[in-house]
């Protein structure tokens, strides 16, 4: 697993990131007042204050978003040092 900087992403693949990301934890728009933008936009913001980051898995060739926590914690499970 390689931790790869937002900033290093693409605005466009970042949003479509961030939008998959919103959609994939079951947030439902019609139970809130926010927008799936809206919602992507908090999402950024965690990034942004490292409360999550984002995660490339070579084995499963996939990018997610983790929490520093879950991130730090599969690095441990998989004997690896963060």
């Amino acid at each position: 697993m390689i931790e790869v900087p937002y900033r290093d992403i693409s605005p466009d693949a970042l949003q479509g990131l961030l939008e998959d990301f919103v959609t994939r934890q079951g947030y439902d728009t019609a139970e809130t007042e926010l927008s799936l933008e809206d919602l992507a936009a908090q999402v950024r913001q965690q990034l942004i204050t490292g409360q999550l980051t984002i995660v490339y898995d070579g084995v499963t060739e996939s990018v997610t978003v983790l929490t520093k926590q879950e991130y730090h914690a599969r690095l441990q499970s998989a004997g690896l040092n963060s």
